[in-house]
């Protein structure tokens, strides 16, 4: 099965802690919505998420930060779906209080979370 990718920029709005600093569970947010593309293009149906196995946060994100979020369906059973996730940093905000519109490009995307799971979808799709 194909890999899924979305990409988009945290805004203001998902930073949740001081220092502009974005909750966790934004990722998993976009997790979410990796699986249910996986599902339509799969299954033709979105699908429910039942269960995270494992969720590791290894970086911080903040406002104004770019992150990939990828998955793909690593086994298909009668009616479920383990998938796999990753996200990624890829383009990083600035915090120079001096230049506060500066981002940069990372040469290697960071690695800030994975994830594993399970989706069902009805019998026979």
């Amino acid at each position: 099965m194909k890999e899924v990718m979305i990409r988009l920029r945290m805004s203001h709005s998902d930073a949740h802690y001081g220092g502009n600093l974005v909750d966790g569970a934004r990722i998993l947010s976009l997790f979410g919505d990796v699986a249910t593309e996986l599902l339509i293009r799969n299954d033709g149906d979105e699908g429910l998420f039942v269960a995270y196995d494992l969720v590791e946060f290894s970086a911080p994100i903040y406002a104004g930060d770019y992150v990939e979020a990828i998955g793909k369906i690593t086994k298909i059973g009668n009616t479920s779906r383990k998938m796999s996730f990753e996200a990624y940093k890829v383009i990083e905000a600035g915090n120079d209080p001096a230049r506060p519109y500066a981002a940069q490009v990372l040469d290697q995307p960071l690695l800030v979370a994975r994830a594993t799971g399970t989706c069902v979808v009805p019998k026979g799709r």
